[in-house]
């Protein structure tokens, strides 16, 4: 079964399409948005030996043109050198602003595809195929684009929302375990923030999505997507609610790039980090109760995710060098850190200017270095 959830921005709302066998459909399902019959494919490698040759056969099926831009896998992939370099391969194409373009990948190629368009001859359409469980319930949607740099996460980047998400559930099963737990952090992240009943269900059924179970993963990827939707609808550029997407994120980030965005700590395992210290602050802090963190730690770890600083490659790490780079989060206001927090189990909140001290004597409990 194909579910189809609308992300409502006026005039540039689009769907995102959840199933299976969405990538054998992509040709008919994209013709409509590519008026001149062409579009180039961004991916990485490794997705081009998996599932290239099917999404060529769709386009090429319905008349599309496909032009082939394969880049190297990885995080380092989502730099100043990747854009660079993606933006001069989309230039000697030859598109132009009547064209499309597509991101078929994860994270990374849809961050980076994504940008690339939003600065592409001032502005290019593009279209979302996450192949990765963390693209789908994430990234591909909401039109976050960004590179990341020596200084911080996705700090260069640019809203710029796609014209269309397809979401091909099929796909998952050629993700490793590991790259499946990643992706699973962002889905209990929106029963943490937001959805109390969604969380139980994922206590409940959660190892029934890591196993590709069809109804439960479908499930769980279209309620999280849902969930963005409506949030990005009410606030597409962060102004507000949308800050609650970034449960965990904080801290997550910081790790990340502690770490140096590499195979130490994937994306989705410092969110989970996060989520977790996000919920332990909290109680720390007296917004919500010690058993609400433990249920959260719980849930998470059930999961097979890390749910502390001491499970990270590389640890233990510097109070202050973490803190450093919270300051450098694009929610730190005038020098002050913010936070998403938690009142509970579903009921996140944005905390404003918590105190850096507060902040490292948590750190140094959690086992970090003076």
């Amino acid at each position: 079964m194909t579910r189809t959830i609308r992300v409502g921005l006026g005039a540039r709302s689009y769907d995102v399409m959840v199933g299976a066998g969405l990538i054998a459909r992509a040709g008919e399902l994209m013709k409509p948005l590519l008026p001149r019959g062409r579009t180039a494919v961004v991916c990485d490698e490794t997705v081009q030996r998996l599932h290239g040759a099917a999404l060529d056969a769709s386009l090429k099926a319905q008349g599309i043109t496909p032009s082939w831009i394969a880049l190297p896998p990885g995080e380092q992939t989502k730099s100043w050198e990747g854009l660079a370099d993606l933006s001069d391969r989309l230039l000697a194409l030859g598109l132009d602003r009547g064209d499309v373009v597509t991101a078929f990948g994860g994270g990374v190629i849809g961050d980076l595809t994504g940008f690339a368009a939003s600065i592409y001859k001032r502005g290019i359409d593009f279209i979302q195929i996450p192949t990765t469980l963390l693209a789908q319930v994430d990234s591909s949607v909401g039109g976050k684009t960004a590179i990341d740099t020596t200084r911080g996460k996705n700090l260069i980047g640019a809203f710029h929302q796609p014209l269309l998400v397809l979401a091909d559930l099929g796909v998952l099963g050629t993700l490793s375990d590991r790259e499946m737990r990643a992706g699973y952090a962002e889905v209990i992240k929106y029963g943490l923030l937001g959805d109390f009943a969604f969380f139980e269900w994922l206590e409940a059924h959660g190892a029934e999505v890591l196993r590709l179970e069809p109804e439960a993963l479908g499930h769980g990827v279209a309620r999280s997507i849902e969930m963005k939707a409506e949030i990005v609808g009410q606030d597409e550029k962060e102004a507000a609610a949308r800050a609650l997407l970034n449960l965990g994120h904080t801290f997550g980030h910081a790790l990340e790039s502690e770490t140096g965005y590499g195979e130490a700590l994937l994306h989705g395992e410092g969110v989970a980090v996060g989520c977790a210290q996000a919920f332990r602050f909290s109680a720390v802090l007296g917004h919500c109760t010690a058993q609400d963190a433990a249920r959260a730690e719980a849930g998470i770890a059930a999961a097979g995710l890390p749910t502390r600083m001491s499970q990270v490659t590389g640890a233990p790490f510097p109070a202050d060098r973490l803190i450093m780079h919270m300051a450098q989060d694009k929610k730190a206001e005038s020098g002050r850190l913010t936070f998403v927090l938690a009142k509970g189990l579903g009921e996140a909140f944005v905390a404003k200017g918590v105190d850096a001290e507060a902040v490292r004597a948590f750190l140094l409990s959690e086992g970090a270095t003076a």
